[in-house]
């Protein structure tokens, strides 16, 4: 938040980012040399990255991206097609419920076993 002040009233959650940046700022400029303000620059971009997750985004992105590629390159043997996945029993469907699980036992609807 702005005000520096988290959603419970503690400090925020990128309050000690700022601080580590504010420090590197005091020790590395003056009011004659700012030169120094580029020694800072990690820990800026660690602030920014405790605002914002830009970087978090990305990777997750990314890693959902390989995901699909990965799964679009090795498909599952014996997925189950959507049409089959209608029902487990539950609407008096017994035959679709015993081609769904490969079994030739008998499901009752009511007693639950």
């Amino acid at each position: 938040m702005a005000s520096g002040y988290g959603l419970s009233g503690g400090p925020s959650r990128c309050f000690p980012f700022w601080q580590e940046l504010l420090a590197c700022y005091v020790v590395n400029t003056n009011t004659d040399d700012v030169t120094g303000a580029k020694k800072c620059v990690p820990a800026l971009e660690d602030y920014y990255e405790c605002l914002h997750h830009r970087k978090e985004k990305a990777r997750a992105i990314e890693l959902q991206r390989a995901y699909r590629r990965a799964e679009a390159a090795h498909p599952r043997e014996n997925a189950p097609r959507p049409g089959a996945i209608r029902n487990l029993g539950l609407l008096d469907r017994e035959e679709d419920t015993k081609d769904v699980l490969g079994t030739n036992r008998s499901i009752t609807a009511g007693n639950g076993s």
